[in-house]
């Protein structure tokens, strides 16, 4: 039991710190400054929910995609560790360049719908989470190991939701200093997360 609640823990965490769904904020509010609230509601709901389907996609064909290619479990563990290590590293700084750069911010601000591209995919769903949620996959061994990845990314998208649901009013009471805070301290966390997929992926391919 207390396996399955660590595995638990550490999926879910994986999953909302690298979507990190606070610090899309200030950019969902950039690219759909022209909506009303309403259009800007659904735009969420639309991008969280494609976001999901998604992630729910790559973490269902994330064995098949490394056989085609030959791909050992160790070997991407090891490369997804290394995309969140890079990715925590833009979290520490206050900045997701990882995730979303200036062209797509650009590109989604002359966008009339921007919910698909650029906020499902990257600024929701991106490499880092993409590569996050095979490696989870790649992972769970029992039934209840792979209900918890795919009830971890639902979890995690409906906060998302719930968060660009309440964004203009999140902005105004935590200012734009308190959502670097959070973000950095989640990066900090995801740090550790990475260096433990690393740590893993060498393990498993030196015992291998």
């Amino acid at each position: 039991m207390d396996g399955y609640l660590q595995f638990a823990l550490v999926t879910f965490a994986s999953v909302l710190f690298i979507v990190d769904p606070i610090a899309v904020i200030p950019t969902y509010l950039v690219i759909t400054q022209g909506q009303s609230t309403i259009q800007r509601q659904v735009t969420a709901r639309r991008a969280c929910l494609s976001a999901a389907v998604l992630l729910i996609i790559f973490a269902l064909a994330g064995s098949r995609i490394f056989g085609l290619f030959g791909i050992t479990m160790p070997a991407f563990r090891i490369a997804g560790g290394l995309i969140l290590w890079l990715v925590a590293m833009d979290m520490l700084h206050g900045t997701r360049s990882t995730q979303e750069g200036t062209a797509e911010i650009t590109e989604g601000q002359a966008k009339d719908d921007v919910a698909l591209t650029p906020l499902a995919m990257p600024m929701l769903a991106g490499p880092g989470a993409i590569s996050t949620v095979m490696v989870l996959a790649g992972q769970a061994h029992t039934t209840v190991q792979t209900i918890i990845v795919y009830a971890s990314i639902v979890v995690t998208l409906f906060i998302s939701w719930i968060t660009l649901h309440l964004a203009e009013r999140l902005v105004v009471r935590m200012g734009q200093t308190g959502i670097r805070v959070l973000t950095r301290i989640m990066g900090l966390l995801l740090a550790a997360i990475a260096v433990q997929f690393v740590i893993t992926g060498v393990r498993e391919a030196l015992v291998h």
